[in-house]
């Protein structure tokens, strides 16, 4: 069972709100000018990546109580719950082991007294031997043609992660074509299908129960479509896997049992892409480089599992994040990663953090009194500097960033990656000083203005600074390295919802969604108006039904 302590009521509580009040006033540069180690004391070194914390409104007192809130709030005992496979998700009363899926060496990992990693390891071999199979040509499609188009259908986890991680690891792809296809709007299997022949394509259905909504309407188009292509019925199996532990509905699809890849109630949806929910990954990078990928996760748990918190990545993000979000008031973070193939990087910790600690109850069941999870938004560099950079820089919300960069590019085009990293180093040290209003003067009266002009235009160029934000220098974006940064994000953002005291690997909010649409369903589905809702949804509705 997990501790109970709300935050608000350790002594580290209190005291960092006495010295919030005195360090709110100070600015990054005197804090900087103040000590000259500050960012050999305030960055971490992890194989082959650099976490720079320095750029914080932190000093030697904030660490210190940070890390004390974080001893109260008794964040060790935590830890070892998580790793030991303890039913840490109590409102479902399951363990949370996605960690068990990266895990590398010979000793067991026990849920309920029993040894997971047999079936874990017999998964991977089964994930190996099929994706060797189809990437090799030796797996046919129904007119004995080789594969060349995967389409994975799934929805959420079973879709956000694999999207994020073939995105991000492009330069690792082999010859296959990987497609995605989640919202049950029909134009996104019907544009997906646009680009894929039946002869030789092959379709993941990625879904526990094998009844989620969205991902089966999904499916069963996909099936029908490729028996109006002239397959029969028996040529399913041939084109269709199922990432799914129901096996009688996953027979009556058509699949073969032999096909199916299992995973455990253990693995969050959120947390899957290291399991059977990673076979499109497999399919895109082979199995070699997913290896590569559960290996640098693997790294990153041991770190966060056995390194002094004072001196722990995920521990230090968890613990900025909270002095931003319940000392400063700021409700969003943002992720800006400065590598076009880490764009969908932020949508997938939006689900990851916001799923998982978008929560107003605590663990005693009782609603909380302070602010949970935060806002995650971002997109790549240097595109978002020419879209919300400026509300960042000037505006009056303090929006904490995180800065993503690798020294090393994988596309080493004339200066392109001169140019983008010289875009990443600037944007955190523009956003830490600012710009004062006698440089500001003097630009301007450099620029030919007159005293008039500078006199009416001074104040908009003015930046306050004091910004704060995370580097992450990452030496060259590998399956290795990959992994390790998505890890230590998950780490983050278990230790946070640890010490705001609610439960981080439920969603009921996605089930409440979920059961409306189930009720509303059958009434879509005639055309007699409806009056059992509110005003409102009565009113859509019944024009809905006038327009279709």
């Amino acid at each position: 069972m997990l501790p109970r302590i709300n935050l608000t009521a350790t002594q580290a509580y209190k005291y960092l709100s006495n010295h919030y009040i005195d360090i709110a006033p100070k600015h990054l540069k005197e804090l900087f000018e103040e000590d000259k180690d500050r960012f050999e004391k305030f960055s971490i070194a992890f194989d082959n990546l650099l976490f720079d914390y320095s750029k914080n409104r932190i000093d030697d007192t904030t660490k210190a109580l940070l890390l004390q809130l974080a001893r109260e709030c008794k964040l060790d005992e935590a830890i070892n719950a998580l790793f030991s496979g303890e039913a840490i998700n109590e409102t479902e009363g399951r363990a949370v082991l996605h960690t068990a899926l990266r895990h590398q060496g010979p000793n067991p990992v026990l849920v309920d007294g029993k040894d997971v990693m047999p079936e874990v390891r017999a998964v991977l071999a089964n994930m190996r031997r099929f994706s060797e199979n189809v990437i090799s040509g030796a797996w046919k499609g129904h007119t004995d043609k080789p594969i060349t188009d995967v389409v994975n259908i799934g929805i959420g986890g079973s879709d956000l992660g694999p999207v994020m991680v073939t995105e991000a690891l492009r330069p690792f792809k082999n010859h296959l074509n990987i497609h995605f296809v989640s919202n049950v709007d029909g134009t996104h299997i019907a544009e997906a299908l646009k680009r894929v022949n039946p002869e030789t394509t092959l379709f993941l259905i990625a879904s526990k129960t094998f009844t989620t909504q969205e991902t089966m309407a999904n499916a069963h188009t996909a099936r029908q479509w490729l028996l109006e292509s002239g397959a029969a019925e028996s040529d399913v199996a041939k084109h269709f896997v199922a990432l799914s532990t129901n096996a009688k509905a996953v027979a009556d699809f058509g699949i073969d049992t032999e096909n199916m890849f299992e995973f455990w109630d253990w693995v969050g949806g959120r947390y899957s892409l290291w399991s059977a929910i990673g076979l499109s990954i497999v399919l895109s990078i082979g199995y070699e480089n997913f290896d590569q990928l559960l290996q640098g996760a693997n790294a990153a748990d041991d770190h966060f599992h056995h390194t002094p918190f004072e001196e722990n990545i995920p521990v230090i993000m968890a613990l900025l994040g909270i002095w931003y979000n319940n000392f400063f008031d700021s409700e969003t973070q943002a992720i800006l990663p400065y590598d076009q193939y880490l764009h969908r990087f932020a949508a997938y910790f939006q689900q990851g953090d916001m799923e998982s600690n978008g929560k107003y109850v605590d663990r005693t069941g009782a609603p909380v009194d302070y602010q949970t999870g935060p806002i995650i938004w971002g997109e790549p560099g240097t595109n978002g500097q020419h879209a919300f950079y400026q509300l960042i820089h000037q505006g009056t919300k303090l929006i904490p960033c995180d800065f993503i960069a690798p020294a090393q590019s994988h596309n080493p085009i004339g200066e392109h990656h001169t140019l983008l990293l010289s875009n990443f180093f600037a944007q955190t040290e523009a956003l830490m000083n600012g710009k004062e209003e006698d440089e500001v003067v003097a630009e301007l009266k450099a620029s030919g203005k007159s005293d008039e002009e500078i006199s009416r235009l001074k104040t908009f160029k003015v930046f306050e600074g004091n910004r704060p934000s995370n580097s992450f220098l990452i030496k060259k974006i590998t399956p290795y390295t990959l992994g390790s940064l998505i890890a230590l994000y998950e780490h983050k953002i278990f230790v946070q919802g640890i010490i705001w005291n609610i439960f981080s690997f439920d969603q009921w909010g996605v089930e409440l969604g979920k059961q409306l649409a189930g009720k509303i369903l059958p009434e879509l589905r005639n055309n007699e108006p409806v009056s059992t809702h509110d005003a409102s949804t009565n009113g859509l509705i019944n024009r809905y039904k006038a327009w279709r």
